[in-house]
């Protein structure tokens, strides 16, 4: 009797930890591959394990989207790719990528996450003006595809970048966004449009050469302005997007430097508070209605 007691109580238990198992599963973030097969042309390198520790997250060679859902009672249709910075030697994950998430979600915001290729990488083998720009138009393409799935708005998917990050994000809104009508893969096919941008901090490559498109998205930049290499650069937009009579707003911070995430850990109270000013934005666009009270 007590062996067949010992018996009942091992698989009662190994029973509890499986359901255990599946319940931190289900709460885990779906994770979607960019490409099925891998990155066109290093198919190759498509399970090369990632490197990651605390905030940062190395070596993409299958760039992925890292989708957070925003809660049912919550949820508006709109939708935000984010684009963390690093320096394309790294992808800051965590504060510019999983925090700034969880801030959307809260606002009913569906979010994804893109890890993408790292040109400046120690030996990478990528381009930095071919990769991280094929990254971000297929991110984009994957999202519209599957716009359904997610109970998107197809004209509320923007993209929010931080510091190099941006610079994916300008690869992204200021290319041509058209799909390709004879892919063989229908994401493919699809256009990558974005219908607005938000943008912290941009490294120099978020200024396209010459004007921007005529139907550039409506922006939101940020920025302090005692972050002398990347100030020039939000200037630099606000002058093209007058030119280009597209919506814009610009805030400019005393101080704050660079990289300073979310705000949660920055020692200025102005800083700490920058994420209302981009919640305020979206909702005087009409970014964060629900369809039913647009």
């Amino acid at each position: 009797m007590k062996t067949i007691q010992t018996l009942t109580s091992a698989a009662l238990w190994t029973a509890l930890l499986f359901a255990a198992a599946l319940v931190a599963r289900a709460d885990e973030p779906q994770v979607i591959p960019l490409w099925e097969k891998g990155a066109p042309g290093f198919e190759n390198l498509r399970d090369e394990p990632e490197q990651a520790q605390d905030y940062w997250v190395r070596h993409i060679n299958n760039p992925t989207l890292t989708v957070f859902p925003a809660p049912k009672e919550k949820a508006n249709g709109a939708a935000v790719l984010i684009i963390p910075g690093g320096g394309f030697r790294e992808v800051v994950y965590k504060a510019e990528g999983v925090e700034p998430a969880h801030y959307l979600n809260n606002l009913g915001v569906t979010c994804f996450v893109l890890k993408y290729r790292l040109p400046r990488e120690t030996n990478s083998p990528y381009s930095l003006q071919i990769h991280p720009r094929q990254d971000g138009q297929r991110a984009m393409r994957l999202i519209r595809s599957r716009a359904a799935e997610w109970n998107l708005d197809l004209k509320r998917i923007g993209v929010l970048g931080f510091s190099a990050g941006c610079e994916v994000e300008a690869f992204l809104v200021y290319s041509p966004t058209a799909g390709n009508p004879g892919a063989a893969d229908p994401i493919d096919r699809m256009d990558c449009r974005s219908d607005f941008q938000m943008v912290i901090y941009p490294g120099p490559l978020g200024v396209p050469e010459g004007p921007i498109p005529a139907d550039a998205p409506p922006a939101f930049f940020l920025v302090a302005d005692d972050d002398l290499s990347h100030v020039g650069p939000v200037l630099a937009q606000l002058q093209k997007y007058h030119e280009a009579k597209r919506p814009v707003e610009i805030h400019i911070y005393e101080r704050g430097g660079h990289g300073f995430n979310l705000g949660l850990r920055s020692k200025y109270v102005s800083i700490k508070d920058w994420p209302q000013r981009m919640a305020d934005w979206m909702a005087d666009n009409g970014l964060l209605a629900k369809p039913d009270s647009r």
